[in-house]
């Protein structure tokens, strides 16, 4: 998950205090009311480090990719999301529900398998 120790230090105290919040917050009316502070003050200090550690990681190593592209194969998943969501709610069978599924997984995995990759490999630092 982390380039160095720092970052690593950082996301485990990212991951304790967000934990402890959500803890808190679960149990906030049987008794967890101390965990949703802590968890608080956890995961603002894990925000500080990752701001003191941002200006240490340097300039990205990619170089920008086509928006229009990046666009395209956003709009290919999302369609692909309506539709199995409009799939459920238009058929009424099993069968129909299951295929307008199918449909609508292939178009989304078209979108995020195929065109996004293409996207970012059009600029990628291995083939400077």
């Amino acid at each position: 998950m982390a380039a160095t120790k720092s970052q690593g230090k950082a996301f485990s105290l990212f991951m304790v205090g967000i934990t402890a919040t959500t803890a808190g917050i679960a149990y906030f009316s049987t008794g967890g009311k101390l965990f949703l502070p802590v968890g608080l003050v956890v995961l603002l200090a894990s925000f500080g480090i990752f701001l003191k550690l941002k200006p240490l990681e340097g300039k990205p190593a990619l170089g920008a990719q086509p928006a229009v592209l990046k666009l395209a194969g956003l709009a290919v998943v999302v369609l692909g999301w309506l539709v199995v969501l409009f799939g459920l709610h238009i058929t009424t069978g099993v069968n129909g529900r299951f295929a307008t599924s199918l449909i609508g997984l292939a178009i989304s995995l078209v979108g995020a398998l195929y065109i996004l990759p293409v996207v970012v490999n059009k600029n990628a630092i291995w083939k400077v």
